[in-house]
Formats: structure tokens, sequence, C-alpha cells
């Protein structure tokens, strides 16, 4: 994987399991922090790297990831605050689907991936050749998030078609550290599949280093990702159907009931 040459992204662990991320050119002193649910961890973090934080961009309405708009908006009263859904508290700015906004030195792409929430939305952000996606709960390393307000069908759209079409070198960073569950869920539906007893030993590690996961990339999810592998004869065997709506659905029914070995 190659490392970011303009762009730096910090990932902040928070609450049991969330990330929240600055994200920064590393020519700027201005930043963006993404689903910013403990402000003053992510004050902690600017005032570190010397970075004076001006914007928020916001996935999804649910509080794990918005819940922190009130206490940024008291900490930081001149911030920004982008999300896609009425929902989200103390937003400035309803984005749209690939809308472009440039923002703290940084080109952001916005793209609407309605179905863990009706309002989602998943944020390319570019420097240079740089480039990353934070994606809530849209999709995690080698998972996806719940239908809560959607369908099989937009979610595969979400992966399938627009995060997909996304250079495969585009760095990915999900809303949740859900990595080796995730493994060990594709590692049952695909376990031919070498790529995920790889990452999934990897994973193990890092879990008992106390590390992160985080990033992986485009690329790598279609090696690793059960949900962006429905064209694939292994996967759609696994679920009896090669619809590739009918596959998403069955794999998410599968996964929601998926008990996994230690």
């Amino acid at each position: 994987m190659s490392l970011l040459s303009r762009i730096r992204v910090i990932p902040i662990p928070a609450l049991e399991d969330n990330y929240m991320y600055l994200v920064f050119n590393k020519d700027s002193k201005k930043a963006l922090v993404i689903d910013p649910v403990e402000p003053e961890k992510v004050m902690e973090t600017s005032k570190r790297e010397k970075v004076t934080i001006e914007g928020a961009l916001i996935t999804h309405h649910h509080w794990d990831h918005a819940g922190g708009n009130k206490e940024l908006r008291a900490l930081v009263p001149s911030v920004r605050i982008y999300g896609g859904d009425e929902r989200v508290e103390e937003m400035d700015k309803k984005v749209e689907h690939e809308e472009m906004m440039e923002e703290c030195g940084l080109k952001i792409h916005c793209l609407s991936t309605p179905c863990h929430t009706r309002g989602h939305i998943c944020y390319s952000v570019t420097s240079g050749e740089d480039k990353v996606v934070f994606t809530g709960d849209t999709l995690f390393i080698a998972g996806c998030g719940k239908f809560f307000e959607g369908t099989g069908g937009q979610m595969h759209r979400n992966l399938n078609e627009i995060l997909s079409s996304l250079p495969d070198s585009t760095l990915v960073y999900p809303g949740h550290e859900y990595t080796t569950s995730n493994l060990k869920f594709a590692a049952y539906a695909e376990p031919q599949n070498q790529d995920i007893a790889t990452k999934l030993e990897w994973s193990r590690k890092r879990d008992g280093e106390k590390k992160e996961t985080v990033p992986s990339s485009i690329g790598e999810e279609k090696m690793i990702n059960p949900f962006m592998r429905v064209d694939k004869e292994s996967i759609q065997k696994f679920v009896g159907s090669t619809d590739p709506v009918t596959v998403m659905i069955n794999l998410r029914e599968e996964k929601n009931n998926f008990r996994p070995k230690a």
C-alpha cells in the first residue's frame, strides 16, 4: 500500500470501537475532522499536530458519529459542519451526491450512499495524487453496514458501483474497528480465499498488539470483502444466487446470523 505524500490522516479511536479522523494537507495548518463524537480527543490531537480545525464531515446522523457536534461547536464556534441528512445536529450545509467542495487545501467529493441510513454520505478526499475515502458505516474493512433504512439494492450500488469506481489505490477509512470479526465471516463465506486468510492472520496480530487495522484500500476490498465480490462464483455458490442484489441481501442475512468461533 503506497504511503500518502500530501494528505495526513490520523485515526482517533472513540467510544468502544468507533473511529474519528483528523485529515489535513501536510503543507497546511488547517484540518477537517470526520465524525467527531468525542471532540475533546479531536482537540487534543489537533493541538499535538499544530493544526486548526475548520470543518467537520459527518457521514450519518447516528449518535456515535454525529453526537459530538454540539460540543464541537462549543469548542470551535466557527467550525463548518457538513452532512447529508437533516437529522445531523448543528449542520451548516447539507451536501448532495457528486457535490464537489474544497476545504483546507483538500478536494472533497461527496458520495451519497443511502442504506445504513437514508442520508449517509461517504467523502472522497484528494490532494495531488493522494486519494482517501471516509466510508462511515457503509463500507468497513471486509464488511458493510446493516441495512437499517435501505435495501440490498442500494447497498449493492453503494459498494459495487459508486465506491468500487474509485481508483484501487484509494485508501479506505471506515467508521468502526470491525476488521477481525468481518474477516471471520469472509473466511466462512469464501474459505479458499487466501487473501482473506492472510488478512485475518494480520488483523488478529494487530488486535493482539492493540493497534488499528485502518486503512485498507478499494483494491484490497475487492479481494477480501464478500460484499464487494457478489459477482464471484464462490460467493454466489455460498448464497445460492447469481443475481447481484439477491447475493447482497443473502450475504447480509448470513452475516447478521453469523456467530464466529474464537
